[in-house]
């Protein structure tokens, strides 16, 4: 078994990230955001040469099905579809999650107090399939709903291997609860939806069953697919909905990963509920857990909040300068 490279240090030194008033608008407005180049090239081609090290079984980590004998690149990719949560198993993974350039726009969208939740790695071989639309909040409930995705792209991400497609402005709708009680919604809302057949990571293009393709189809003018390239970043919402459509190449994989967020003052029972997750920065009155390789986050040093005595709270505002930055909430009495 070779050398695991996830162990070496992150190979470059990260410039914060800034968001500007407009990306924030964008994002608020449309439900997504496409940040370009957050990732560098040098980190790209570390974790490129990381997934070739598990496709090939070069290195073995406990959960990941090893290579069968004798099996193809492409059977090996097909056998790779999608893997789960290992950050707590390979420290490149934890570095990719506590991502500082990440957890700069991050902080931005949702506030400055940030749990990171989940991570998973897509590996779409030619011919896969895709993912039905879905809305992450379905799956990762936060009270406040304050979820976030980042889908960093590895490979170049465009319509022909199986990009994503964004319902621009379905950022506004309800999350719709499955009829089975799995998820949640608003179920005092009137008349809403029940919906089934949702997910799943492998349906066809039609995904004829889907619950939410009525209210997909209201979207469908402005359905925009997510055109990036390695080291972009795709920030969206807990409500939007999305789907990727099937990999109609026959010699380009799509290589994705996937963070999860939220902000570290909501309240979740999922994944074993707060005290599983990591504090990236900021602070929260809740419990957290601790990266498990030591990657430098807030967890590791909590910053002063409200919950501290004596310390002053902030949240994100647009700057003079027409950029977003953590500043302290005003002290005047409010009238309308």
């Amino acid at each position: 078994m070779i050398e695991d490279r996830s162990l070496l240090e992150s190979p470059t030194t990260h410039v914060p990230y800034q968001v500007s008033v407009d990306e924030y608008r964008s994002f608020r407005r449309d439900g997504y955001l496409i940040a370009r180049g957050v990732v560098s090239p040098e980190e790209i081609a570390e974790m490129k040469a990381h997934i070739e090290d598990l496709i090939s079984g070069r290195l073995e980590v406990e959960g990941i099905e090893p290579p069968t004998p004798g099996a193809t690149l492409a059977e090996n990719e097909q056998r790779l579809l999608r893997i789960h949560m290992m950050h707590d198993r390979i420290p490149l993974w934890e570095r990719w999650m506590l991502h500082p350039r990440v957890l700069d726009i991050v902080a931005a969208l949702i506030g400055p107090d940030v749990l990171a939740m989940q991570t998973m790695m897509f590996i779409k071989a030619p011919g896969s399939d895709g993912q039905g639309f879905h809305q992450d909040s379905y799956y990762i409930p936060t009270f406040p709903d304050t979820l976030i995705g980042a889908w960093i792209a590895i490979d170049p991400a465009d319509t022909e291997n199986g990009c994503l497609w964004m319902s621009k402005g379905s950022n506004a709708e309800p999350i719709y609860p499955p009829s089975h009680g799995y998820g949640y919604g608003d179920w005092g809302l009137k008349d809403i939806l029940e919906v089934e057949n949702v997910g799943g990571h492998s349906n066809s293009d039609e995904d004829p069953l889907n619950g939410l393709k009525p209210v997909a189809s209201d979207y469908k003018p402005v359905e925009t697919p997510a055109i990036m390239e390695p080291g972009d970043v795709a920030f969206f919402g807990g409500h939007i909905l999305h789907r990727s459509l099937s990999n109609k190449t026959t010699d380009r994989t799509r290589k994705s990963f996937v963070n999860h967020y939220c902000n570290a003052r909501s309240y979740t029972t999922w994944g074993g509920g707060n005290e599983c997750h990591i504090l990236a920065r900021g602070n929260t009155h809740m419990p957290y857990a601790q990266p498990k390789f030591g990657t430098p986050c807030a967890a590791l040093d909590p910053k002063p909040s409200l919950s501290d005595r004596g310390a002053v709270p902030t949240m994100m505002m647009a700057t003079p300068d027409g950029m977003m930055g953590a500043q302290p909430p005003g002290e005047e009495e409010h009238e309308d």
